[in-house]
């Protein structure tokens, strides 16, 4: 059964990007100090191969208890099975009632790093991928946007000027047609249909672009993983606020 997990997580490499990329980001050349904080546990008592596990990767920005509450709080969410479920009320929690129902071969991956620091802004990403059976996991992904001169995280309407948000899901969409082109869907009417464009929380400023990541199943098949559209800092003026983009803040 772990092995038919294993085999399966085909977003799981989006989650364990290795040691040597975590180290690296762990120490950014400029902006906010980070550190690292790893763990695996197994249930308790159990040996072999099919013990069930949570396994723990936490990026830590130094000196900010807050922002650091915050980001387990975010990531805890993405533990959620059940819309309206509320989340563990901490990763102990969470590990300890996992484990202590969980059955052979179950597992839960759970991330928080820093992606980016730009500017005035971190880019956190939250990754997770939880496996209770069947034929695969569901992985997750959410983004922070932290401003370091506000200190606190950002909405998307925070980051857009006033009437903003009509012209920034119109430039959405049209990454989404570059994106159904590029993947030469974009004359396939049936897929279109069956898996048209929605809006996502998951927006990143990325120092080169501003990226959307959408959960799996949800513009695109399982199999497609997160599909990723990138939207242009060019395409954003006028839209979003002019201390977002990078090289201005």
């Amino acid at each position: 059964m772990r092995v038919i997990a294993v085999a399966g997580l085909l977003s799981l490499s989006f989650l364990l990007s290795g040691c040597q990329a975590l180290l690296s980001a762990a120490k950014p050349q400029s902006g906010l100090s980070v550190s690292r904080q790893a763990w695996e546990h197994r249930a308790p008592g159990c040996e072999g191969k099919e013990c069930p596990l949570v396994n723990i990767d936490l990026q830590n920005l130094d000196d900010l208890p807050e922002l650091n509450a915050r980001i387990e709080q975010e990531l805890l969410k993405l533990t959620v099975e059940l819309p309206g479920d509320p989340p563990p009320p901490s990763l102990d929690v969470y590990e300890r009632e996992f484990l202590a129902s969980a059955k052979p071969g179950w597992m839960s991956y759970l991330q928080a790093k820093v992606l980016e620091q730009h500017d005035r802004l971190v880019v956190i990403e939250l990754s997770s991928y939880r496996f209770t059976g069947g034929a695969h996991g569901i992985p997750g992904r959410a983004y922070l946007n932290y401003d370091r001169e506000k200190g606190r995280l950002l909405s998307l309407d925070e980051m857009l000027l006033p009437d903003g948000r009509a012209d920034f899901w119109r430039q959405a969409e049209l990454a989404h047609q570059a994106w159904l082109k590029a993947n030469g869907l974009d004359q396939d009417l049936d897929y279109q249909a069956q898996w048209p464009f929605e809006r996502t929380a998951n927006v990143a400023l990325l120092r080169g672009v501003v990226m959307l990541k959408y959960e799996v199943g949800r513009i695109a098949p399982y199999a497609s993983g997160h599909p990723e559209l990138r939207i242009p800092y060019s395409r954003l003026n006028g839209v979003l606020k002019p201390a977002y983009f990078p090289g201005r803040g």
